[in-house]
């Protein structure tokens, strides 16, 4: 039996990890938050996709994938299927996290749909509203058993809603029954009140899926790092003066005259911390001292392994990229116990 992890771990934990018997390939991957997660519930995971070379370095560096490819989706999915590895026709999950920024709630949401947009320097543009589209497209080439996809909850809020039936329509016509949840990280082992949405899908005869994660929640006084060098991770004059003012679990915009500084908050020692995006990592500050998380906080907040090599990237935003390993580890060995009976 997999036993759930809690707390600090290392990467060098996962040998002793009993394997599952199940395989995984994994699209837009960036560090391999998902693919930490699928190997701490027992799951072998045999590379994946990732257009941007910063991210595919870190994978390759932290998890020696056997099948790795350095291109878009669509570019994968124009590969001659006598030109890859037979053991990918053979996939118990397929799993991938679409860029979702389209439909964060934050931005402009709506004005921005069908644009194309590249996240960091040598990716190349996409129309990130496509991007679900050709990984299902990627389902029907390789006809793995499972799909998993993950996105943010702003895809089922507003207008967005009417993508999601779009995406249940592809599934179905793709040969796929779905089911769509939605998940809060801190009922999940994970220090973080991180809500994400959850597509699962499959071909296979088996009962619905039946999800209900209750842990206890991890508050933010848990994973403090009591060695943070405030001299780095001071905060400004203007920041400090709000942040003062500020109660814990808030928005410093609560306390500025014209509602500014709304990503900027509190922390609440006794409370989880909020969603590590990648963009306002940096925003969250330290509930009793006036500094920004320290990155051994983020890390721990995001599940990352303490032996992660980071390779010099920014560790606020490889973690804001990436699914939780705890969270992932979790939703896998339901996903294992229920639809495979591993």
């Amino acid at each position: 039996m997999v036993e759930l992890k809690h707390g600090d771990w290392n990467l060098t934990d996962l040998k002793d990890v009993q394997q599952n018997g199940l395989s995984v390939f994994s699209c837009f991957h960036c560090g391999g938050g998902s693919t930490m997660g699928y190997k701490l519930a027992g799951y072998n995971v045999l590379g994946g996709v990732e257009i941007d070379p910063k991210m595919m370095e870190l994978y390759k560096t932290n998890h020696s994938p056997k099948h790795s490819y350095l291109m878009g989706v669509k570019e994968f999915c124009e590969i001659p299927g006598k030109e890859l590895p037979g053991e990918l026709f053979e996939l118990d999950i397929l799993d991938g996290s679409p860029p979702c920024s389209s439909f964060s709630m934050a931005g402009n949401r709506e004005k921005n749909w069908g644009d194309k947009k590249k996240f960091r320097e040598g990716q190349a543009e996409q129309v990130l509203d496509d991007l679900f589209f050709d990984f299902i497209d990627i389902a029907k080439k390789l006809k793995p058993k499972v799909i998993v996809a993950e996105n943010v909850k702003g895809l089922i809020l507003g207008n967005a809603r009417g993508y999601v039936k779009q995406i249940f329509k592809a599934f179905k016509d793709a040969g796929y029954s779905c089911q769509l949840f939605l998940l809060n990280a801190s009922f999940m082992g994970v220090p973080q009140r991180r809500e994400r949405v959850f597509f699962i899908a499959r071909r296979i005869s088996t009962p619905n899926l039946s999800l209900d994660f209750c842990e206890k929640p991890i508050p933010f006084h848990k994973i403090e790092d009591r060695h943070a060098d405030m001299k780095t991770l001071r905060i400004t004059e203007k920041l400090f003066e709000l942040w003062n003012r500020c109660e814990q679990g808030k928005s410093l915009s609560t306390v500025h005259h014209k509602g500014s500084y709304f990503n900027a908050r509190r922390l609440h020692k006794n409370k989880p911390t909020y969603t590590l995006a990648s963009g306002s990592v940096s925003q969250q500050l330290h509930p009793t001292m006036p500094r920004r998380v320290s990155d051994i906080e983020i890390i721990r907040a995001q599940t990352f392994p303490q032996d992660y090599n980071f390779l010099g990237q920014d560790v606020g935003y490889v973690c804001g990229m990436s699914v939780p390993p705890f969270m992932m580890q979790r939703l896998s060995l339901e996903i294992g116990k229920q639809l495979f009976n591993a």
